[in-house]
């Protein structure tokens, strides 16, 4: 949980900013959407106010900040060009967007996503882009997994894990060719903008990367079938129709989704399991689910494993 003295001053910077966007401000909506480690979330009226991980670096954030102000046609621009800093964290502000509704998976927007996805990803790449930090954050929750200790569900996330190429374990560089990419693509990530279409939100990954990672946590979903086939196809036509450069149209998907697939499964259930025990509660259906899927990729031979993990 967020520090008092952060968490009130922060909501303080939002209700100041929204007042200052909308000096009419009913004042009628407000509160903490989101409060964990790697960030602090709230909200007045119209105006939504973030605290980064305590470890964000404010150039690279900045860098992020302006590729959302580039590109609003599919990003959630911010409301200033550069975050502030409040209590030794960085804090940046953007207009409120309506989520998709949790209770109604079946009107998630996948059409929306693949899209927003492809026109990302076909977006020029400039020079001064940062790195999209998606093997890292997969690297991290695999270091939490390791201090967990003696888990009978540790060891099949692990040896999942060792069963992917460097590149997806952040050990090297991500292969080419590379394309702006989101990082930590998945439905909380989308919304509805005031008088707009979707769009994408939190910056915090965003950079230079292989394109194929955004549609890893989709097929993760499908493979351990926590994703409809339905739902998956809905996804996939819509990138490929709206020209993703991850996919040829002619080509079998899982050629190039296998790898971020697997990693993002690794990830996934590193970060339940981590949680779990630290919940002191026994593993959920879905935290079962997951591990086993770890079981499958850990009992594919590396020799077996399709040319692009190499």
């Amino acid at each position: 949980m967020t520090a008092i003295p952060l968490l009130s001053e922060l909501t303080a910077r939002a209700e100041d900013i929204a007042h200052t966007r909308t000096p009419t401000c009913p004042c009628g909506v407000s509160g903490t959407l989101a409060d964990r480690p790697d960030g602090t979330v709230v909200r007045h009226a119209d105006t939504v106010a973030k605290a980064h991980a305590p470890d964000a670096d404010a150039a690279e954030l900045t860098r992020r900040l302006a590729l959302a102000s580039r590109h609003p046609d599919v990003l959630l621009p911010p409301l200033g060009p550069a975050p502030a800093d409040l209590h030794g964290r960085l804090v940046t502000f953007w207009p409120y967007g309506s989520p998709v509704d949790p209770e109604d998976p079946d009107a998630a927007p996948w059409e929306a996503v693949g899209t927003l996805l492809a026109l990302l990803h076909r977006t020029p790449v400039p020079a001064s882009a940062p790195v999209m930090r998606g093997p890292l954050k997969a690297a991290r929750a695999v270091a939490g997994l390791r201090a967990v200790g003696d888990h009978p569900a540790v060891a099949p996330v692990l040896d999942a894990w060792a069963t992917l190429p460097a590149w997806a374990r952040a050990e090297a560089p991500m292969p080419q060719p590379a394309a702006l990419c989101h990082g930590d693509l998945h439905l909380g990530q989308l919304v509805r903008a005031p008088g707009a279409s979707w769009r994408l939100i939190d910056v915090d990954d965003l950079g230079v990367g292989a394109p194929a990672w955004d549609l890893g946590r989709p097929a993760a979903w499908f493979a351990c079938g926590l994703l409809a086939p339905q739902e998956w196809g809905r996804f996939l036509d819509a990138y490929r129709a709206a020209g993703g450069p991850a996919l040829d149209a002619a080509e079998d998907p899982w050629a190039v989704l296998d790898v971020p697939a697997r990693a993002l499964t690794v990830q996934t259930a590193a970060r339940t399991v981590t949680k779990a025990v630290a919940d002191g509660r026994p593993l959920d259906e879905v935290d079962h689910a997951l591990v086993d899927a770890c079981r499958r990729i850990a009992a594919v031979p590396a020799e077996l494993a399709h040319e692009s993990t190499k």
